[in-house]
């Protein structure tokens, strides 16, 4: 039995997905003013691989995403939509509102250094917490 040639419209629509999930990541690491290497002390990842990753040369898996996500004070679900993934939920599904929006808002806020992030985030849940 022979292999099927990979399909290249199929082939050419994963790399666009894993370009932009790269390009992403990499605007995030930016914003965030975190060196490749600095973010690979962060996420337990190599430097390699994660240039590897931010430049679509490498399918991250679901554990490195959230590691990233993480150091990125993103959510994982943020990064794969922002990146063109699918989430698996569906328009048509009835979608309950998202109990952290507010810390989604924050972590997503690109004017907002990772030192601002973390007290508007401490901030927010004390008075959360106290309500």
């Amino acid at each position: 039995m022979s292999a099927r040639p990979e399909d290249p419209v199929t082939t050419a629509g994963w790399s666009a997905q894993f370009n932009a999930l790269g390009d992403f990541i990499r605007a995030q690491r930016q914003l965030a003013k975190l060196s490749l290497r600095e973010m690979a002390s962060m996420t337990s990842v190599s430097n390699a691989y994660l240039s590897q990753v931010e430049r679509g040369l490498h399918q991250p898996s679901l554990k490195v995403l959230h590691s990233i996500a993480d150091a990125l004070q993103l959510s994982t679900e943020q990064l794969l939509k922002q990146g063109g993934w699918a989430t698996g939920a569906t328009d048509s599904a009835p979608v309950a509102e998202p109990v952290t929006g507010t810390e989604d808002a924050i972590r997503a806020d690109p004017r907002l250094s990772p030192e601002q992030r973390t007290a508007l985030l401490a901030v927010y849940r004390s008075y959360v917490a106290s309500a």
